[in-house]
């Protein structure tokens, strides 16, 4: 006789639509005969472990339709990154409070706790459905055309950089804005789409997938302000060299580490004042400008996009259905049809779990420095409607008197 219970946490990076899925999770389950209790877990696998669960059948849909369009995670997240032990742990609270599905939101490092529980429990014999749900502004789980979170970061990176764009333009100098992404440079790379003239910014793009030299960069920002007379360049905090070194590592004189041992990329300025400096000190231009998006870009108020919100709600939808009526745990996947469509999937735990996607080939120029026509016809749709735009003036020159 099953309990008909089931337990949903978030983990990770907040974004702007993570409480779509949540919200997709508890009222689909409500359509569900066979469940009786939905619970949610505060922050995330710590509050699992902790047992600091919150019972979410007592929520008015009502006020779950508000949280849904509120970003950043409702129930709270986490970083723990969980080993064995700490999933074996995990599922010793489910099997005690006779929890038999358990969803998930988060990244592939979520996924791969989602795995290693379904692992345990099937070990035990214990009827345990597990769903992993998309999520990450990266863009970077394996297997999705795109996932929950990056079309909203990446509309506010498009009109975080056409605005930075407008300012440059105005007071002509160099512009570096230094945007997520320590391995995958989807997010940089949206900063094309605020691009309506040629000769907009950004003028150079540098993402991870491609190897940054300093030298190399250096010539590549003289060129485009001799060109322009400005230069606007967009940087994902990943660059790295040759060696895979971290450039902020080959700038710096100290370097802070997370609780996995990482370089510390985001919440710090460090990258685009180093690099500003670099380019005061070799190129001799005077008007050098950088700024940081850290945390800004992943839960905005006010900039998120309709596609984005209605496929965050869907997954987490599809996560329930599949758990109900499926045969196994699993992760939810997007998949693209037709020129903009998407259709659902429920893909084995073990494709996405632990691992990384980067930018395709074709999304990147042959330059390095700018992305693909492909690229942004893969983007644009995603970024949902009512993008806004930027004009100028037509160029009508009066003519001269006293300085010809």
């Amino acid at each position: 006789m099953s309990s008909g219970k089931i337990l949903v946490a978030q983990g990770g990076g907040p974004t702007a639509v993570i409480n779509q899925s949540l919200a997709g999770v508890v009222l689909e389950a409500r359509r569900h005969h066979g469940v009786s209790l939905v619970y949610g877990a505060h922050h995330g696998v710590r509050g699992i472990v902790n047992e600091d669960l919150v019972d979410l059948t007592r929520e008015t849909s009502h006020n779950l339709e508000m949280v849904a369009g509120t970003p950043a995670s409702a129930l709270g997240s986490t970083r723990d990154k969980p080993d064995l032990k700490y999933c074996q742990e995990i599922f010793q609270v489910l099997k005690a409070h006779a929890i038999e599905h358990f969803f998930y939101i988060g990244g592939n490092d979520s996924a791969d706790t989602v795995r290693i529980v379904a692992e345990e429990a099937q070990k035990a014999a214990y009827p345990l459905r597990a769903i992993h749900i998309p999520k990450t502004i990266d863009n970077d789980l394996v297997g999705n055309d795109h996932t929950p979170g990056f079309p909203s970061a990446a509309r506010f990176v498009a009109q975080a950089f056409a605005g930075a764009n407008l300012d440059n333009a105005a007071l002509p100098g160099v512009y570096v804005g230094v945007v997520m992404g320590r391995h995958a440079g989807f997010l940089t790379a949206a900063s094309a789409l605020g691009k309506k003239f040629p000769d907009d910014g950004p003028h150079l793009i540098y993402v991870p997938e491609r190897v940054f030299e300093i030298d190399r960069f250096l010539a590549d920002v003289k060129a485009m302000y001799d060109k322009h007379g400005r230069c606007v360049i967009a940087v994902s905090e990943g660059i790295h060299d040759a060696e895979g070194a971290p450039i902020i590592t080959k700038l710096a004189a100290d370097v802070e580490k997370d609780a996995h041992g990482n370089v510390q990329l985001s919440g710090s300025g460090a990258l685009a004042d180093l690099l500003c400096e670099e380019i005061k000190a070799r190129l001799k231009i005077k008007r050098v400008r950088g700024d940081t998006f850290g945390y800004l870009q992943r839960s905005f108020v006010g900039c998120v996009s309709d596609v984005d919100a209605r496929e965050a709600r869907e997954v987490g939808e599809k996560a329930v259905q599949y758990a109900m009526w499926g045969e196994g745990s699993g992760s939810v996947a997007i998949r693209r049809t037709g020129f903009y469509s998407v259709d659902y999937e429920l893909q084995p735990l073990s494709a996405v779990a632990g691992k990384t996607r980067t930018m395709e080939d074709e999304f990147i120029s042959a330059s390095g420095t700018d992305v693909t026509d492909q690229f942004r016809l893969y983007l644009r749709p995603l970024l949902g409607s009512g993008m806004p735009d930027a004009f100028r003036l037509r160029p009508n020159p009066v003519p001269k008197i006293l300085k010809i």
